[in-house]
């Protein structure tokens, strides 16, 4: 584990390595899974002043998903998230290319017309949060969708962190993922013992 400001990072973060491969996975993250994407303080209400910005670029079913159950809504843990499409699973947000899902969320933003990438949790992905009182845990989380990805990003020698460095950055500052690295450089320098 490694200790950075009101940060935990586990060792996983730093071993494990990982690019996502699109092409196999088809974008899976956003269709597997309980519940929707979880939403930091503040997103349900950044969703809401976007969504009429977004909702040209979603299906039918995700607008429809939005309209009955809101732009977020809240996981039986009591944790606010995205909606998903009740016949499919998928994020309300999912939109298909090819077969393979992605984000009407990031879609809007890539054309300027919102200032709101995607949810922090999507970004961050396969990166997750745990807020605790005093820092918050950042951990992988293997999950067997996402073997496509383990063996690119092990062909690729990509650590997860480095993958994800535009999302830490976003999430913690680059000043903070600037110490994770110098911590990382630092403990491969060390002889093994």
């Amino acid at each position: 584990m490694i200790r950075i400001d009101r940060t935990v990072v586990s060792d996983d973060v730093i071993e494990e390595q990982f690019v996502c491969d699109l092409a196999r996975c088809k974008g899976a993250c956003c269709v597997e899974g309980e519940s929707g994407a979880p939403l930091e303080s503040g997103e349900p209400e950044t969703l809401a002043s976007i969504y009429p910005a977004v909702e040209p670029y979603m299906t039918v079913e995700g607008r429809a998903a939005v309209a009955s159950q809101g732009v977020y809504t809240v996981d039986s843990d009591g944790d606010d998230v995205t909606p998903l499409i009740a016949e499919r699973g998928a994020c309300a947000y999912a939109v298909f290319r090819d077969g393979v899902a992605a984000c009407a969320i990031e879609h809007a933003y890539r054309d300027g017309v919102t200032g709101f990438q995607k949810p922090v949790s999507c970004h961050l992905y396969p990166v997750r949060i745990t807020p605790y009182k005093q820092y918050d845990a950042v951990n992988y989380h293997a999950w067997g969708i996402c073997k496509p990805a383990c063996r690119l990003g092990a062909k690729l020698k990509v650590p997860v962190y480095r993958f994800l460095k535009e999302a830490l950055q976003r999430k913690y500052g680059k000043a903070w993922y600037d110490k994770l690295c110098r911590v990382v450089a630092t403990s491969e320098k060390k002889p093994a013992s």
